[in-house]
């Protein structure tokens, strides 16, 4: 068994997100560009995010919770 950490997974020293919460935002940044400037169905952000890196459609809504400041399932 591999003990050693997945770096994909640590968080930067420099803003805190991790290599998937940043392509994340850069693909949600780039699809609004592309609809000018409208909302962008998740789906379509999965398809987009996936394109660069493996993740579960669970782990996308995770840090997209994160992200707007859902803990837990509450609002």
């Amino acid at each position: 068994m591999d003990d050693s950490p997945n770096h994909d997974q640590i968080p930067d020293v420099r803003d805190g997100l991790t290599t998937k919460e940043r392509i994340v935002l850069v693909c949600l940044q780039e699809l609004q560009n592309q609809r000018n400037g409208r909302n962008v169905p998740t789906a379509m952000l999965y398809g987009r995010v996936v394109e660069h890196v493996d993740m579960s459609v669970a782990e996308l809504q995770a840090i997209l919770q994160r992200f707007v400041g859902v803990h837990g399932g509450r609002v």
